[in-house]
């Protein structure tokens, strides 16, 4: 079956009355369906074999590290008083807010019915549960003694005597964590079951088959079963989009509830919510420009699902250079000694260069944007995204550095330096980051057949009912 959509792979034109096409050219429902699960079902290519390569090694880099930590102490990071809080805080933070895209495009874009979602919606959620698998690795070893973590559990105990304190916005973190985990989990999951029925039927190896067919719960394609599987997504979708504001709300209160000058704020859950978007987006441009070139998905995954991306970056990105002016701003008008000082301290301080480094990368790169030679080129697009991968986790670093190692006693001011082992960490993580990312894709449905088909459905039914996508 032919689309009556454009044949060329750029459908970010703006025609007045008509709505873009989200698949392009010729593309048919067993095309989507070839298109998606000859990446798991043919060898791997070489992109995908040197880049696993790569990313494993860093992955082996980030275990050896651990073990070293746990075998010598927190003492081989470059945290000291008064910055108790250095490195591993910062990744933390970064990590959880490179979660928050995917379950933002998979579940507010769904109750909003935007079908842009469709295509980069599965990725998008991956990438949110191996963020956070990445972020939950360092408040679990930053604890020092990681072997004794679990007293930090409220388990009954005769020999427990100090109990965790349930009025610390520390501890509402691993709850909004840990829920947002759990649902992105649950939500990322229930999306691929009819797509992992795909994979089993067309599995020519009997092992494979009965993984995938262990994977998709029996799913047979009946109208109870896709009945039962829309209202329990709809009811999943509503749920984790409240957890999309609040997670990185609570962890705004890690800093925002403490005395710390340049802490201290009511700006900063919003701050931080709208940050966290910011990146969010910037690391799904990062994964996706090139998975769509290596997989070649370049019809199902189109110029306008970036665009829009793009469009979002361009918005957030004022919004959170908005909060940057707006700090200054309410240091100067509170009048607090130390506010002021703070904040002109990360201006022009010791820290300066990681300051002005955030500024470049998060207010300035990100206005490329507005210029659609940018918003509609794949590789300076992802040029951009790294810069604002870049800016967003020095924003972390300067909230964090800068406030510790200068705050209300002179005397005990101190310069953070990294060790090679916080380094390493921070390279490694982005190894568990993508080994995980790239065995995804390659055991996987990376993009969703069955909305994809939906989508491609409503286009030849507007296309034929000559509505001109309308």
């Amino acid at each position: 079956m032919a689309l009556a959509v454009p044949t060329g792979l750029d459908n970010t034109k703006e025609r007045p009355g008509e709505r873009a096409p989200l698949v392009l050219g010729d593309t048919t429902y067993h095309d989507i369906t070839e298109m998606v699960s000859s990446i798991a079902e043919k060898p791997p290519g070489r992109a995908w074999v040197l880049g696993f390569i790569v990313a494993f090694a860093l992955l082996n880099m980030l275990g050896l590290c651990i073990l070293y930590l746990i075998y010598t102490g927190v003492g081989v990071w470059g945290n000291r008083a008064p910055i108790f809080w250095g490195w591993p805080i910062v990744n933390f933070v970064f990590w959880v807010g490179i979660g928050h895209a995917g379950t933002l495009i998979s579940a507010i874009l769904y109750l909003f019915r935007q079908e842009w979602r469709t295509s980069i919606n599965r990725a998008a959620e991956a990438m949110t549960i191996f963020a956070v698998v990445c972020a939950g690795t360092f408040p679990g070893i930053h604890v020092g003694r990681a072997w004794l973590a679990y007293w930090l559990a409220p388990y009954p105990s005769l020999n427990l005597w100090m109990w965790p304190q349930f009025r610390s916005p520390l501890l509402w973190d691993v709850f909004a964590v840990s829920t947002y985990a759990t649902v992105s989990l649950l939500f990322w999951y229930m999306g691929m079951v009819p797509d992992l029925a795909t994979f089993r039927d067309r599995s020519k190896n009997k092992w494979r088959r009965m993984a995938y067919g262990i994977l998709c719960l029996g799913w047979s394609g009946s109208s109870r079963h896709w009945m039962r599987y829309e209202k329990a997504y709809a009811l999943l979708a509503a749920f984790a989009a409240p957890l999309v504001l609040s997670v990185h709300t609570i962890v705004s209160f890690d800093f925002a509830v403490s005395q710390v000058p340049g802490w201290h704020t009511t700006i900063f859950p919003p701050y931080f919510v709208a940050g966290a978007i910011f990146s969010g987006f910037a690391m799904v441009i990062t994964l996706m420009v090139p998975a769509r070139k290596i997989f070649s998905l370049e019809k199902i995954i189109t110029l306008r699902h970036l665009d829009n991306m793009t469009r979002i970056i361009l918005a957030t990105g004022m919004i959170v250079g908005l909060a940057y002016g707006t700090e200054f701003f309410i240091a100067w008008y509170g009048q607090v000694p130390e506010e002021k000082f703070a904040f002109i301290n990360r201006a022009f301080g010791p820290y300066a260069w990681a300051y002005w480094t955030m500024i470049t990368c998060n207010v300035i790169s990100p206005n490329l944007f507005w210029f659609k030679k940018v918003r509609t080129t794949p590789w300076m697009m992802w040029v951009v995204s790294i810069f604002v991968n870049i800016g967003m986790w020095f924003e972390r670093f300067v909230i964090t550095v800068t406030s510790l190692s200068r705050d209300y006693l002179p005397s005990a001011w101190a310069y953070f330096e990294p060790t090679w082992v916080d380094w390493a960490m921070l390279v490694g993580s982005f190894g568990l980051f993508f080994t995980l990312f790239l065995l995804f894709c390659k055991f996987m449905p990376v993009v969703n057949m069955a909305e994809t088909k939906a989508t491609l459905a409503h286009e030849l039914h507007l296309s034929h009912s000559g509505h001109g996508g309308h």
